[in-house]
């Protein structure tokens, strides 16, 4: 386990309109104001479709991460998760998680990792800015995007004292 006390800064709300692509969206909010460390404690609104961490064949193997996606269309969505700096690549890095209800399919739900979702009409969002900055070093054997805090390179417990 890995901990670091986080001191919450500026909170917006953000309305995302009807058309726009989620993850870029907010990624370009939170780079206009400065953000690279924040947690999304909720989001709600519609996708037109979205993709999904997620696949319909066989898992080969279960300890592997699953690297595939699927396509879903005529969403309710609720979701939440964190936006860490990627040192490596230099952005944004979000790990966002939704609950999706299939509107055509009496709102049967489906849950996973968000990889791409467009908006429809409209998606309202909490972002809470932290410090320290989170980060999002790449890590094991699979290189998985994992959760890190400044201070200690982004992979060990931080054990600064206050």
């Amino acid at each position: 386990m890995r901990s670091a006390e986080l001191t919450p800064c500026r909170t917006f709300c953000v309305a995302l309109d009807d058309g726009e692509d989620f993850l870029p969206a907010l990624i370009d909010f939170c780079t206009s104001q400065g953000i690279r460390s924040a947690y999304l404690p909720m989001f709600l609104g519609g996708f037109r479709s979205t993709r999904l961490v997620g696949t319909c064949d066989p898992i080969e193997n279960p300890d592997a991460p699953v690297w595939d996606a699927v396509t879903f269309e005529g969403l309710e969505v609720l979701g939440g998760g964190t936006l860490a700096w990627d040192k490596e690549d230099h952005a944004l890095s979000p790990h966002i998680h939704v609950t999706v209800g299939l509107k055509g399919q009496a709102a049967e739900a489906r849950t996973s990792h968000l990889l791409a979702g467009t908006v429809q009409f409209i998606s309202e969002l909490i972002v809470v800015e932290t410090h320290p900055v989170l980060l999002r070093p790449k890590l094991g054997p699979y290189a998985v995007p994992t959760l890190g805090f400044v201070g200690d390179g982004g992979t060990q417990p931080d054990t600064r004292t206050r």
